[in-house]
Formats: C-alpha cells, structure tokens, sequence
C-alpha cells in the first residue's frame, strides 16, 4: 500500500455542523488526518470527484475511496477504527434508537435551524418555536443520563452539540433565550459537551460561527 493510500483526508467547510460531526469522531477515536477546508463557491476537483453526486461537504478519503455524508462517515469510523469505546451502541434496540435520533436531529433539528438562521422575521419566530419543541422532546430522550447513550460520549451526542453551538449564537441575533428555562438538562448537557477535548478541537467557537452568520447575510442583502 502506498502512502497516498494510507492518507485519511477530510474534506470539510469548516462552520458546517456536518463537517464538525466528522471532525468530533475523528478525534475520539484518535485518527490522524489532512484537513482540507472546501470552498464552496469554488469546489475543488477533489471533491467533485470523490462526491461526484451530490458534490458536498463532508468527504472522507480512505484507501482512495470515499464516503460520504456524516452520519455514514460516523459509522464507517467506528467501524474501522475500533480503538477506544465505540461511538454507538453495542445493543441492537439502542444501535436502532441511536440512529433514529440521528435522523431527527439532522432533519428536524437541522431545518428548524436553518430557518432560524435564514429566515425573515415570521419565518425565523416558527423556526424557535420548532427548535424549542424538538429540545424538549430530545430532553425527554435524555432524561438523567450523563450522555444520549448512558456514561460515554457517543454518536447522538457527535450528531447534536454542532447544533446547540448555533443555539448559542442564536441568543445572540435571534433571543433564544427560553432553551435554558424550557431545557435546563440539555443545557447542562451541551456545556458538559462543549468542555470535552475532541469537541473543543473540532467546534468553531460561538464568536466565529456568529461571524459565518454575519458574512452570510452580508453576502444575502448584495445577493
């Protein structure tokens, strides 16, 4: 095998939560890797390669191949590189919920976010209302358990606190403040989260997405 193919290289847009969620396993399970940030108004030649259908981010490389979308890239590894405790379960039923959460939390959670993120006023008022009912019933979900999974940080956890870091920064343009009284164990969960050294590593700060924010509705109005 040459060394080209030995390369594990990560294809990424880094204030995507897709990509950090990519970026979170990577680090837990101690793989090193080559970041290559992707702009999107200019994508590399790589990545119409290795994604030649959808063309988005994130991408990993491995062996010269690639996967794509995140949750699969999650899965693949923790499949690969079995080294530390496993990202999901081992119990068939929680395997199951584990990934049934992940797909709510990708579209549910993801696409009241983004109306909250790029929505007008009315639309962005419905995007807090969704986000707020999808939070509780994630906080249902959670219940008293340290992490979604029990004691150890895992998949469902990877998948949410890139979205609790936009909750953060949605205070700050949108007032969405009700998540702390409405949710307070999820609350507690994402700073317990926040403080964990792979999402440390992997996450941009609340400051840098809230300027990814500005940028974007800088670039929208000239749109």
């Amino acid at each position: 095998m040459t060394q080209e193919e030995e390369e594990i290289v990560l294809l990424d847009y880094w204030p995507s939560p897709f990509g950090t969620m990519a970026r979170i396993a990577l680090v837990e399970k101690g793989v090193n890797y080559i970041h290559k940030f992707e702009d999107l108004s200019n994508k590399s030649p790589l990545l119409l390669e290795m994604n030649p259908v959808h063309h988005k981010i994130p991408v990993l490389v491995h062996k010269g191949k690639s996967i794509c979308e995140s949750n699969i890239i999650i899965q693949y590894i923790d499949e690969i590189w079995k080294n530390n405790f496993p990202l999901l379960p081992s119990e068939p039923y929680q395997r199951a919920k584990a990934r049934f959460l992940v797909d709510f939390i990708n579209k549910k959670v993801h696409g009241s976010s983004v109306k909250v993120w790029m929505g007008q006023k009315e639309e962005q008022e419905n995007g807090k209302k969704e986000l707020l009912e999808w939070s509780k019933f994630l906080e249902e979900e959670l219940g008293d358990k340290l992490y979604f999974g029990g004691d150890v940080f895992g998949f469902v956890d990877i998948v949410l606190v890139p979205f609790y870091n936009w909750f953060i920064v949605f205070k700050t343009f949108a007032n969405f403040n009700t998540i702390e009284i409405e949710c307070p164990k999820l609350v507690m969960w994402g700073e317990k989260c926040l403080k964990r050294d792979s999402v440390c590593k992997s996450l941009p700060t609340s400051d840098q997405v809230y300027q990814a924010y500005l940028e974007f509705k800088k670039g929208w109005s000239h749109g």
